[in-house]
């Protein structure tokens, strides 16, 4: 019997019994749609934090004030405290050889107004230099400069979400509004950038000179982060000792003294995230193996009841011509095209809902390639290990014994 009719036949006979064919199929395609969702929603994770980072600059050392940990995936500062200073970031940017730009800064969040609209921000006091080291561009307007700077002027950047909470319809180029009770001229507004890698909203900001807000707004003399630009991402090591020895020196820390910095590595954290990512998607992907495991194992019970309910049609094969090898590759296509197809309905379902899951959450999702052929290749080596005991347990029946069975 050749292979073509045998498939045939095959065919016929899963279509006959319909009920337990779907019901065979349904660990498989549980499995490996499992597997689709899971490894799409693992590579479309991975993807977004690279792209969060590399917005911001993978060639980029963060330095914040007090101790700070990834915990997570995300950057916690555990202590704060109020050493650094302006002129730690002039030290940094004129004492590395590999820090090519320096932007000092010091966050806070308040109460900002417009008219009678009025919202709650983040207020970033920063250097111009900031611009070009964390990546932002302009939507229209235009940044500060070192004169209004040095200077003390009033002027702010918003990112798109305050234009959006206060301005609704209006141009907000050239209106005053008022950062807790300071009034402040809008002379740009940001490109958006979404979400950081720590789920915060970037564009939920409004940018002024560093000195305006330490002077006329915060009443600080300290700062909490200098960003720090290093010529090339090769240097990112020998760039961050450079700035550690430089800060502690400034600091008059002793030998064995714990620093009151921390130094962020946008390198290291990359890689921390995707390794984050790959165990998650290995852990999820296991479980959805153990899917397809049962699937297998459902398809043996299923090829086991089947040689039970069809002894006497084996028997009379036997008895007209077949040969054993003609009922092994029966019972084995069998198998493998319950495996197959199931397999073929898993990548298909995984692939809709998968799509669904993205638009619905605005989430971008990636389905390697490779990742679909291993399924189907999976499946087609379960339909072979699960179909080989019931095929040669079929091969071996007497064909006597077969034809008295009742």
């Amino acid at each position: 019997m050749n292979i073509t009719k045998n498939i045939r036949i095959s065919n016929k006979i899963l279509l006959e019994r319909k009920v337990r064919t779907i019901l065979s199929l349904s660990g498989i395609i549980i499995g490996v749609c499992s597997v689709i969702i899971m490894v799409a929603i693992g590579k479309g994770t991975e993807a977004k934090v690279i792209s969060q980072i590399t917005k911001m600059g993978t060639n980029v050392l963060v330095v914040n004030a007090g101790q700070v940990k990834i915990i997570a995936g995300r950057a916690r500062q555990t202590k704060s405290v109020t050493t650094l200073e302006l002129k730690d970031a002039d030290a940094v940017l004129n004492g590395s050889s590999y820090v090519t730009s320096c932007a000092p800064a010091q966050v806070k969040k308040l109460q900002v107004k417009y008219g009678s609209l009025a919202t709650k921000t983040t207020v970033v006091g920063t250097d111009p230099a900031l611009m070009t080291i964390v990546n932002h561009s302009l939507a229209e307007g235009r940044f500060f400069d070192n004169a209004e700077d040095n200077g003390m002027r009033r002027v702010a950047v918003l990112g798109p979400t305050i234009v959006n909470n206060l301005f609704e319809h209006t141009n907000p180029i050239g209106e005053v509004i008022r950062i807790g009770k300071v009034p402040f001229e809008v002379i740009g507004v940001l490109a958006p950038k979404g979400l950081d890698m720590n789920g915060a909203d970037q564009d939920d900001q409004i940018f002024i000179p560093i000195k305006t807000a330490l002077r006329r707004l915060f009443n600080l003399t300290y700062i909490n982060v200098i960003y720090a630009q290093v010529n090339n991402s090769l240097s990112l090591e020998k760039a961050e000792s450079e700035i550690r020895d430089i800060l502690r020196e400034r600091h008059h820390l002793k030998k064995g003294q714990a620093d009151d910095f921390t130094i962020q590595n946008q390198t290291a954290i990359l890689e921390m995230q995707k390794e984050s990512s790959k165990t998650f998607t290995f852990l999820i992907g296991s479980i959805a193996a153990v899917s397809l495991l049962v699937g297998g194992i459902g398809i043996l019970a299923v090829m086991l009841i089947s040689i039970r309910e069809r002894v006497k049609e084996i028997g009379l094969r036997r008895a007209i011509g077949a040969k054993r090898r003609d009922i092994l590759i029966q019972f084995l296509s069998e198998s493998v095209m319950l495996s197959f197809i199931g397999g073929i309905l898993g990548v298909s379902l995984g692939i809709i809902i998968a799509k669904v899951v993205a638009v619905s959450v605005n989430w971008s999702l990636i389905i390697p390639v490779t990742t679909i052929g291993i399924s189907l290749l999976s499946t087609f080596i379960i339909g072979i290990f699960s179909g080989v005991y019931p095929a040669i347990k079929a091969a071996l029946l007497d064909p006597i014994k077969a034809l008295q069975f009742e």
